[in-house]
């Protein structure tokens, strides 16, 4: 049976959460519906714990500013709709804060593909800091996805947040799961490796 857009969004909400892919202190879903955008509340985390039903995900037009009057509006979805204003081929986002990608996202150095089922996303670059919530960080995000459609209309393509997360935008919300997912173990892959010891030699 499918999924209504709000019904997928909370079915991805807690995946996400149940495999460490996001956690309390924030994180966002969104997905477009023709001209409305569908995306979880604010404090979906941290109020929440990512335990949401589909009457908590709001919804409004995407080329309005309708949504930024709603109180329960995340300050995170301006992100959320400049990305769907300037990449019509879009159709989900995520912004989350997966386990292993954090250390990346902390150390300001971007994730290089080193497995296999990695390869179509292409090297995960660091955007320019710029506050959270702030339209400078929606505009350097923008920029940072620019060249990438290819990737996007194939799955899903990203990029880091300095010291805050990843946010990948994607042809379909599942689409979009799978890369935040491989693009992690991807992640604990490169920390993985620098850990490893060389056997000694016979």
């Amino acid at each position: 049976m499918s999924r209504t857009c709000a019904e997928e969004i909370v079915y991805v909400g807690k995946m996400m959460f149940d495999r460490f892919l996001t956690d309390f202190s924030g994180g966002n879903i969104s997905v477009r519906d023709d001209d409305t955008m569908w995306i979880t509340p604010r404090y979906a985390g941290s109020r929440q714990q990512w335990q949401l039903d589909p009457s908590d995900i709001l919804h409004g037009p995407i080329d309005s500013n309708e949504l930024l009057e709603n109180p329960r509006f995340s300050r995170e979805g301006n992100s959320h709709l400049a990305i769907y204003r300037n990449f019509p081929v879009v159709q989900a986002v995520i912004h989350a804060h997966p386990f292993y990608v954090l250390p990346f996202c902390a150390a300001k150095v971007p994730i290089v593909p080193v497995l296999e089922s990695g390869h179509k996303f292409e090297r995960i670059d660091v955007i320019p800091y710029a506050p959270a919530h702030s339209t400078e960080l929606a505009a350097n995000i923008v920029e940072g996805l620019r060249g990438q459609e290819h990737i996007m209309e194939k799955q899903a393509a990203g990029v880091l947040l300095p010291e805050h997360g990843i946010i990948m935008a994607g042809k379909d919300l599942l689409y979009t799961l799978d890369a935040v997912e491989r693009i992690n173990w991807n992640a604990w892959c490169i920390m993985a490796q620098n850990a490893l010891v060389p056997a000694p030699s016979p």
